[in-house]
């Protein structure tokens, strides 16, 4: 059971309510998370709008890979199981793909060097070295994208820690971040 409440819908705010029907709209379901954070409507409209400017930056597959390295790294399973979900059913990467990703690496080594590059931030809060950014600048990122794989990081660390403190009850096929990649 979630630590901290996730209403229903007609419970949410009122100002959050149409933000938490476009997320309907758009998915097709309202996970959990998102009606979480609409406890609050600017967390919720800043979640969905720095989201939706991510959406336009790196493609599906990449910020997939990141959010599971991600997730992996700051212990969340409830975004290690929805990221996971989405990284096999949005971004059809297959099962030996994301055990990488958990590992923050990639068969795919251009996406290696991201997965790598990302996990790293999230694991040294964002003091990489300066040979961790050659190799993804090295491996054909671009600096553009090396900060928007950070950007992807940043996004990402805020839904674990929200998930974290909450311990929001995961409404996707369950990953344990304990269980073997």
């Amino acid at each position: 059971m979630s630590r901290l409440t996730v209403p229903t819908r007609a419970a949410s705010p009122a100002a959050s309510q149409p933000l938490l029907d476009a997320v309907g709209r758009s998915l097709g379901v309202v996970p959990n998370l998102f009606r979480l954070v609409g406890l609050s409507t600017p967390a919720l409209e800043g979640l969905l709008n720095l989201n939706g400017a991510l959406n336009k930056a790196l493609d599906a597959r990449a910020r997939e890979r990141i959010a599971i390295a991600v997730a992996q790294v700051n212990g969340c399973d409830y975004c290690l199981s929805a990221h996971t979900y989405l990284a096999l059913n949005v971004a059809k990467l297959d099962g030996a793909e994301v055990a990488l990703n958990r590992r923050g690496r990639s068969g795919d080594p251009k996406a290696d060097a991201a997965v790598a590059f990302a996990a790293k931030v999230a694991a040294e809060r964002g003091r990489v070295s300066d040979g961790d950014l050659a190799a993804v600048k090295l491996a054909g990122w671009s600096e553009a994208q090396v900060v928007e794989i950070v950007a992807v990081v940043a996004a990402n660390v805020y839904t674990n820690f929200i998930n974290n403190v909450a311990q929001t009850e995961i409404d996707f096929p369950v990953v344990r971040v304990a269980e073997a990649a």
